[in-house]
């Protein structure tokens, strides 16, 4: 009886070994574990927000008054009313909109219409989609290329205009309209964080010649130069 008593404390003592190596390894594979999550959240801790560079330009002008009076009459001779018709917008500091018409009748001459309408773009910078400048010049590219697609023009040309804003494009092109041959002029500006879209056509009405595009492209391109200076001022 002695001998059993004996042999059988040899066996729990071996049947132990393994039940406090395996006791053993799991408190390594939990130690290693935790130190793990703390160096992941140690390392997450330490990596720096995304910051973006702030807007340059925080306001928009009244986009009634961004060419002068002068101006205003010279693209458009008998205007309805030289203060322009102003669109609404649920912001202001961010967009705005204004246009102008002129109908200059000569009785059996026909009649010099004239349309221009102007809108202003403003971006603020944003940590999740880029900064006011990168944002404004993706949507200058956009207004850039619906131009471009304008539905019906013919004789499209498109070329830098230099000396507005950070970049400027002019579209120039031809459409008819019931009728009559309207020629026109799109103006795309960029301005840091502030894009400027000009629009000027005009056409012949009733028998009347129609006018000469490079005419109107002259006088929209000093317009935009107009608009983008406007912008510059109303942040000062």
């Amino acid at each position: 009886m002695h001998r059993s008593a004996k042999r059988l404390a040899s066996l729990l003592t071996c049947a132990a070994v393994p039940v406090l190596l395996v006791a053993g390894c799991s408190g390594s594979d939990s130690d290693s574990s935790g130190d793990a999550s703390a160096s992941a959240a140690s390392s997450s801790a330490a990596k720096p927000s995304p910051s973006v560079a702030p807007a340059k330009f925080k306001k928009l002008p009244n986009p009634c008054e961004a060419f002068s009076k002068d101006t205003v009459k010279k693209m458009l001779p008998k205007a309805k009313d030289t203060s322009g018709e102003r669109g609404t917008s649920t912001d202001n500091s961010a967009h705005g909109t204004c246009s102008w018409s002129s109908s200059d009748e000569n009785g059996v001459d026909g009649t010099q219409f004239r349309w221009l309408d102007i809108g202003y773009q403003r971006y603020d910078s944003d940590p999740g989609v880029g900064s006011g400048e990168k944002r404004a010049t993706d949507f200058y590219t956009k207004q850039v290329i619906e131009a471009k697609d304008t539905k019906s023009a013919k004789k499209l040309e498109a070329v830098k205009t230099s000396g507005t804003g950070d970049e400027a494009t002019a579209i120039t092109y031809d459409v008819k309209k019931e009728g009559n041959d309207f020629k026109n002029t799109t103006i795309v500006a960029r301005t840091s964080n502030i894009v400027v879209t000009i629009n000027y056509n005009g056409a012949g009405l009733a028998g009347a010649d129609t006018p000469k595009g490079d005419d109107l492209l002259k006088k929209a391109q000093a317009a935009a130069k107009e608009a983008v200076t406007a912008a510059a001022k109303a942040n000062t």
